[in-house]
């Protein structure tokens, strides 16, 4: 298993998450023509205009300020009937999104702002916004990527590892504030512990780690 360091950590390109929530999607589109799905955080939009084209009904949710960038997006793509945008930051969920339960929570990023104890229990409020047997991809910033050089956390446990990248490092991605990098097992044991059941996890070329897991 390769963790080049010296790539981007970010890895904006084929994404493996992406690619099998897709199909998913594609699947269960097939069986009841109607597949609701919850983007977090909205981004660009790219990945809820093609659940959307894929015929899924699909939530985004941003902070209250990129509202007006975001739905801009969703009506240059013509989809305003099938995306959905309500404002909503990952450490203050509302208790009802529009949409739930999902079959479908893609979680792209945001995870790692925050200390292990309370990415948990983000992580079981999600499972809950799923339909049992929906499926939630989880995607985090790795500890052996770049951003983990001279990172002072780095010999402690998940549960206790929360701090500031290295300066430079932080000043090149734009990361201000603590954060906790994972390790495969680390995101293994987040998915177990907030009661979902795992299916998946990987490592990618560059180091980050994904994650398949569904509500039971």
């Amino acid at each position: 298993m390769s963790t080049d360091t010296t790539a981007n950590p970010f890895e904006t390109g084929n994404d493996e998450n992406e690619r099998l929530a897709l199909e998913e999607c594609v699947k269960r589109q097939r069986i009841d023509h109607r597949v609701s799905v919850l983007v977090m955080p909205a981004g660009r939009c790219e990945q809820a205009i093609k659940f959307a084209r894929l015929g899924a009904q699909v939530t985004v949710t941003e902070s209250p300020a990129m509202r007006g960038d975001v739905e801009g997006r969703i009506l240059a793509a013509g989809l305003q009937d099938s995306i959905h945008f309500t404002p909503a930051r990952l450490d203050d969920l509302p208790d009802g999104i529009p949409g739930e339960p999902y079959d479908i929570i893609l979680l792209r990023r945001g995870i790692c702002g925050m200390p292990y104890d309370q990415a948990r229990d983000i992580v079981r409020q999600l499972l809950r916004k799923l339909r049992i047997g929906g499926k939630l991809y989880i995607s985090i910033l790795g500890l052996h990527t770049e951003l983990g050089d001279g990172y002072a956390d780095a010999g402690e446990p998940v549960n206790q590892r929360f701090t500031a990248l290295a300066p430079g490092i932080a000043q090149k991605y734009g990361i201000d504030g603590p954060v906790c990098l994972y390790t495969e097992r680390n995101l293994f044991m987040l998915l177990l512990e907030a009661g979902a059941s795992v299916l998946r996890t990987l490592t990618t070329t560059y180091g980050n780690v994904k994650g398949v897991a569904v509500r039971v």
